[in-house]
């Protein structure tokens, strides 16, 4: 494929939730394929990721930030959308757009969410196609008729829409109705080649050599970075024998982490808890001794704290557009356990398809049940050495066959360039 200049338009930062680590997943590996790629974003320290060769440009903002899910922002105004005046939205579109018009023209401008991204799409005067994530849908425009309508006559000018699984198919058309844009289903994609299996000593000194390196956060300042001491709490944590749990993710009433506290108290393992949010006081609260908290942790730690996990949970009430950090554990041998509900079932179902057929029924649990999810991770971590590694192996020829970014990345780019 000859080489392209590619546009992704994202609102966010680059580091912390799903759409913000594939957007720069995305732009690397793009950019390491020989495209010339410009990724437009809030983040004011790009150089702290790894981007490839992707060029960061930080259009400047004179009004609020808008998102779905109140968190804290550094140096930006965050408001919830749906209660943005019109004339701060409007604001908001028009100094995007202008951004991305003054990078333009391009082979492909990507813009991430339903809204604001489709809105700055149309206002840029380029063609554009859109990635639907599902938060803004759930979060901010079902149940909002002034929204949805927007949103409607943004998508319907789109040249594609991309849509992580079926389940954010059926939300899209119901939350927004069908537009004449075709919409193609492209799950999120996995790095395979730097989140792989490690042999465990190895992977403990990778992951507190990478913790040793993080900057200071006195009292856990800023929740977008990790806590401090996190180096000598994981290695006396995870130094001795015994099972260890992990849990990615924000930690909010929707993630579902309180079912799997609820959960350990009855399961011989320990657990790491990984994220930001709203709820983490409460979550440290009922978690007892057998529970680390670690605040926000970057891939260059998670590369090493994936393979040192035998089991990776992903316990979310809420429905989800993909089970993108059940796929990156996978990736590193890690079993994935998954709520059986929207996205994440569709992960389950491609794991049952590799697993054991005595075992596929150990890859979800009900949704919302303590009680199953307890069972399924007892039955998981009660596996022998055999049947844990063929579990393992299957898990990971998974990922390679559905989900490595370089076969996503082509898939996105023969939607966007119509090479269908």
């Amino acid at each position: 494929m000859a080489a392209l200049r590619i546009l992704i338009w994202h609102g966010y930062l680059l580091g912390g939730t799903g759409s913000n680590v594939y957007t720069r997943a995305l732009a690397r590996a793009w950019s390491l394929s020989g495209h010339e790629v410009v990724v437009l974003c809030q983040e004011p320290h790009p150089e702290d990721y790894d981007l490839g060769t992707a060029r960061v440009v930080r259009p400047v903002l004179t009004g609020p930030l808008p998102v779905f899910v109140l968190d804290r922002y550094a140096d930006a105004r965050p408001q919830l959308l749906p209660e943005m005046s019109e004339a701060d939205r409007d604001l908001f579109v028009e100094e995007n757009a202008a951004a991305v018009r003054a990078e333009g023209p391009a082979d492909l401008l990507l813009v991430n969410h339903v809204l604001l991204g489709a809105a700055v799409g149309r206002a840029s005067g380029l063609p554009y196609v859109v990635k639907a994530h599902g938060s803004e849908l759930e979060f901010a425009i079902r149940g909002d008729a002034a929204l949805a309508a927007w949103a409607f006559e943004c998508l319907d000018r789109a040249k594609a829409v991309l849509a992580g699984s079926e389940h954010i198919v059926s939300v899209l058309e119901d939350v927004v109705g069908s537009t004449s844009a075709p919409v193609h289903v492209v799950p999120p994609g996995v790095d395979v080649d730097d989140l792989v299996p490690q042999e465990r000593a190895a992977a403990l000194a990778a992951l507190v050599a990478q913790c040793r390196q993080d900057p200071p956060n006195p009292g856990g300042a800023d929740q977008r970075r990790p806590d401090e001491g996190n180096a000598e709490r994981l290695q006396e944590f995870l130094a001795g024998p015994g099972r260890t749990v992990l849990y990615v993710g924000k930690l909010s009433e929707e993630k579902g982490v309180s079912l799997l506290i609820e959960a350990l108290r009855t399961v011989d393992a320990r657990a790491v808890i990984v994220g930001f949010g709203p709820a983490r006081a409460e979550l440290e609260a009922a978690a007892d001794e057998r529970v680390l908290f670690t605040g926000a942790l970057e891939h260059r730690h998670l590369a090493h704290l994936w393979a040192l996990a035998d089991v990776s949970v992903t316990p979310s009430v809420f429905p989800e557009a993909f089970g993108m950090v059940a796929a990156e554990a996978a990736s590193c041998g890690s079993l994935p356990l998954v709520a059986r509900h929207s996205g994440l079932a569709e992960i389950a179902e491609a794991l049952e398809q590799e697993y054991p057929p005595e075992l596929a029924h150990l890859c979800s649990f009900e949704r919302g049940s303590a009680t199953d999810l307890a069972a399924k991770l007892g039955a998981l971590l009660e596996l022998s050495p055999e049947q844990a590694a063929r579990a393992s192996d299957a898990a990971r020829r998974t990922v390679l066959e559905h989900w490595s970014w370089q076969g996503i990345g082509d898939r996105i780019l023969a939607v966007g360039t119509q090479r269908l």
